[in-house]
């Protein structure tokens, strides 16, 4: 292997090896109250970073997307992570070659290196933000200060947990359709918010306003199913809606995606389940009104 490779670490934390703009790692204690180690599987049909899932690594899981190429990823990270480690270590991380990495058309290249090109850009891009264009080009400039890559040790982790998991390219309602009697569904869809634009948008298809009466049937079809969900969104008139139709919360978030640090601010997501709400979140709650 590579000198350039990091040492790794005697003990990973179970941590996502992606950033990604919108990520619940700030709020995975709140999330994972709502978690028992007496469900058969995890499923989670907006994966991204998956941050939930590394945390609580339950035996079994289903995750999904609607990005094909986040997918590949994550079935390349399961399959040949040292491999890929060692090619993402020894590129150089500038402006030029960023650049040339981007513009590369994905189908020119094999699996492994398509995987390798979107770890590197997501890495090396601004805030994490996974954005097309209406082409379906990646489209996300280099970020000023991208951090240190995790090691060796953690992606290996990752690649363990992930063997736990079936991975589905898939639209939600297709995942929610093999959702089973005593599993666990979380769903963090990117937000449609009605009075604006999000600037974490998805891809040429992104998740919107149209998409809510969907997401409503998906969760009936979840609570008919002797499944239980808990569904994290903004706080917009979108989630009001589904909040007075199931057990909810408003927590209070810390914000990471602007143009300057400086601009980050304290917000509001909705917690909405078909579970009780823990009495320790609507406490915190409470007091933050």
């Amino acid at each position: 292997m590579s000198s350039a490779v990091q040492t790794a670490p005697a003990v990973a934390e179970r941590r996502p090896f992606l950033r990604w703009a919108g990520s619940k790692r700030k709020q995975l204690p709140q999330l994972r109250a709502f978690w028992s180690d007496s469900y058969s599987r995890y499923v989670e049909p907006f994966m991204g970073s998956a941050c939930l899932f590394f945390d609580i690594a339950p035996q079994a899981a289903l995750l999904a997307d609607t990005n094909g190429a986040l997918i590949e990823t994550y079935r390349v990270v399961r399959d040949r992570p040292e491999d890929l480690y060692e090619r993402l270590c020894v590129i150089p991380r500038d402006r030029d070659t960023y650049n040339r990495w981007r513009s590369i058309a994905p189908r020119t290249l094999d699996r492994e290196t398509r995987a390798l090109r979107f770890l590197y850009l997501n890495r090396n891009c601004f805030n994490g933000i996974y954005r097309e264009n209406t082409e379906g080009q990646f489209n996300v400039p280099m970020g000023r200060r991208p951090g240190e890559y995790f090691s060796l040790d953690a992606l290996l982790t990752c690649s363990e947990l992930l063997k736990r998991a079936t991975l589905l390219h898939a639209d939600f309602e297709k995942t929610v359709t093999r959702v089973q009697q005593g599993d666990f569904v979380y769903m963090d869809p990117p937000f449609a918010v009605s009075s604006h634009r999000v600037f974490r948008q998805y891809n040429r298809k992104p998740f919107n306003g149209t998409d809510i009466p969907r997401l409503t049937n998906c969760l009936l079809s979840i609570t008919k199913a002797g499944a239980d969900f808990l569904v994290s969104y903004a706080d917009c008139q979108e989630a009001m809606g589904l909040s007075k139709q199931w057990n909810s919360v408003r927590l209070p978030v810390r914000r990471h995606v602007a143009g300057f640090a400086g601009k980050r601010r304290t917000a509001y997501e909705w917690l909405i389940s078909n579970k009780a709400i823990p009495d320790a979140l609507i406490t915190a709650a409470e007091q933050k009104q």
